[in-house]
């Protein structure tokens, strides 16, 4: 019994060393090593600034900019403390309610007719901060976003062919857009183009 007793303990000391500390301690290290970007939760930095990551989504509000999916995370939405869906089911009359104020709001804001809209533009994701929108409602959105900074549709459809991300390794998932590197790729688009309005919500002018 006491030869029994003293195997168990030996077994949780080491695995506890093992599995507690020396195992997360190297995990941390190998993936700071090799995958430094996003160890570090794949931060965006703008003029030596962090202004999000590519994995949390932030609002937009301003005509200059791309906007995400709506959200339901927090009582404004995107609070990226309060990560959620609104669990209301495909039949609730709330969510009914709101998808078709949601479908009116970007009819008369994009210029289009209802049939055009992708369904990503207008329901939230399960967690609230989907950081992407698919290429159609980037696309659809082009238009918007020209005419507002002043130059053309072609330049700005041009930089959402260049920030899609395809499928993982040709097969999984769907081609994306993610919201924050687009929005900034369109205030470097070039250095005599001013901006009023700097990309991300953490940043002065961002949503405004």
């Amino acid at each position: 019994m006491t030869r029994a007793l003293w195997i168990a303990v030996r077994m949780t000391i080491v695995l506890t060393i093992l599995l507690g500390f020396i195992y997360p301690i190297g995990m941390v290290v190998v993936g700071h090593v090799l995958f430094p970007h996003e160890a570090r939760g794949s931060l965006i930095s703008h003029d030596g600034q962090i202004i999000g990551s590519e994995l949390i989504g932030q609002n937009f509000s301003s005509q200059k900019y791309f906007h995400p999916r709506p959200s339901a995370a927090g009582d404004k939405g995107y609070d990226a403390s309060n990560s959620s869906g609104s669990n209301l089911g495909p039949t609730n009359k709330t969510l009914i309610d709101t998808v078709r104020k949601r479908l009116k709001d970007t009819e008369e804001a994009e210029g289009v007719p209802a049939s055009s809209v992708p369904i990503d533009m207008v329901t939230a994701s399960g967690s609230g901060l989907d950081p992407d929108i698919s290429p159609a409602d980037a696309l659809l959105q082009a238009d918007r976003v020209a005419h507002a900074r002043g130059i053309s549709a072609d330049t700005v459809r041009q930089l959402i062919d260049q920030n899609t991300e395809g499928r993982w390794i040709g097969i999984f998932g769907e081609p994306v857009v993610n919201v924050l590197k687009l929005n900034l790729a369109l205030d470097n688009l070039g250095a005599g183009q001013k901006q009023t309005s700097q990309p991300a919500g953490r940043m002065a002018a961002a949503g405004q």
